[in-house]
Order: structure tokens, then sequence, then C-alpha cells
């Protein structure tokens, strides 16, 4: 399968978008704080839970998931803080 983007795996952590879990008050002194990340080659690194088992049956018509993605979700906050960080185009 050939695809038109492919993940960097060399590609480094560059700076956080948005606020640390820390920050945000979303830890709970928990292990396992989402987080989002840009790497040095553009592209986005999320941290979060993994509910692909959960969502997979339930994804619109036109979404799916490859056997080597998955579906992660974050808290609404994390994404909220982040958007100031993100660029427009």
């Amino acid at each position: 399968m050939v695809r038109s983007w492919e993940a960097d795996p060399s590609a480094s952590f560059v700076r956080r978008l948005g606020k640390s879990a820390k920050e945000l008050d979303i830890t709970g002194g928990r292990d396992g704080c989402p987080d989002i990340w840009e790497l040095d080659n553009g592209d986005v690194a999320v941290i979060g839970r993994d509910l692909t088992d959960s969502y997979r049956s339930r994804l619109p018509g036109d979404a799916s998931v490859a056997s080597d993605e998955r579906i992660v979700i974050l808290p609404r906050g994390t994404l909220i803080a982040a958007k100031h960080d993100i660029p427009d185009e």
C-alpha cells in the first residue's frame, strides 16, 4: 500500500503545543498525561488514551483506521490550550 504521507520515526520532539497536563491540572497525580507536541519535521505527536477498540465500529462512513493507526482521545482543555500554538497554515 502506497501512502501520500508516512510518519517519520526519526523525528524529534521540538516544543509542546499548549500547556502541560500539570499546568492544566488534569494529571490527578497519576502517570500518563495527555499532551500535544510539534516534531522537528512539522508533524504533531499526540499523547492520549488509546480508545481504538471502543470507537472503531462507530466511525463515520468517510473515516477509517488503518491497522497501524490508533484513535487517540485527549481532554478538550488540552486541545484548546494548544490552539494559539497551532499555525493557520
